[in-house]
């Protein structure tokens, strides 16, 4: 059976770190780059337009997207279920509706839900440190991102736990024969 992984949370509450953590522990995991339609960050995600998001609608391949920033971005049933195919996926998520949407979409693979948190303060802190000039749009998404228990598979406060202990955690309960 094929294997994703979410890594569910707030704003910077570690998602790409431990990405990156995970990827050194294993080859097989590769961050799931989301499409984006709109300005901001381009790294990590695949570039697209207004039009392309709405063709992808028109044909039911949109497995959910959000609004955020002042860009959209969506996850597309097409890629992923090719990257299934071929790697462990990791996508960023932040709302609860969209871990329940990639798992309905993609039945024919097992998911393992990471709720990546740290205090406020925390992600203050590492936002403000990125740089991005959007401290306060990152703060407003960090308060209403819910927090998880029935849905996550794995709690993991990234102020206390180190990323390279996270990642071996992480990695540990997807590869587990269950």
């Amino acid at each position: 059976m094929n294997r994703g992984l979410i890594l569910y949370g707030p704003p910077a509450a570690g998602k790409d770190t431990i990405t990156r953590r995970l990827h050194a522990l294993n080859g097989r995991y590769e961050l799931f780059p989301r499409l984006k339609a709109g300005p901001g960050r381009t790294a990590g995600y695949r570039m697209t337009t207004p039009d392309a998001l709405n063709e992808l609608r028109d044909r039911g391949e949109i497995v959910w997207e959000n609004h955020r920033y002042g860009a959209t971005y969506a996850v597309d049933r097409p890629e992923l279920v090719a990257r299934l195919a071929r790697q462990i996926p990791v996508l960023h998520l932040g709302q609860v509706e969209a871990i329940n949407a990639v798992i309905q979409a993609t039945p024919e693979a097992r998911w393992t839900v990471a709720f990546l948190w740290c205090p406020r303060e925390t992600a203050e802190i590492r936002i403000k440190e990125r740089g991005t000039g959007d401290t306060a749009e990152r703060l407003k998404a960090w308060d209403e991102t819910k927090h998880i228990t029935a849905e996550a598979d794995l709690t993991i406060n990234t102020l206390v736990t180190e990323p390279d202990d996270a990642a071996r955690g992480i990695d540990s309960y997807v590869t587990a024969e269950r």
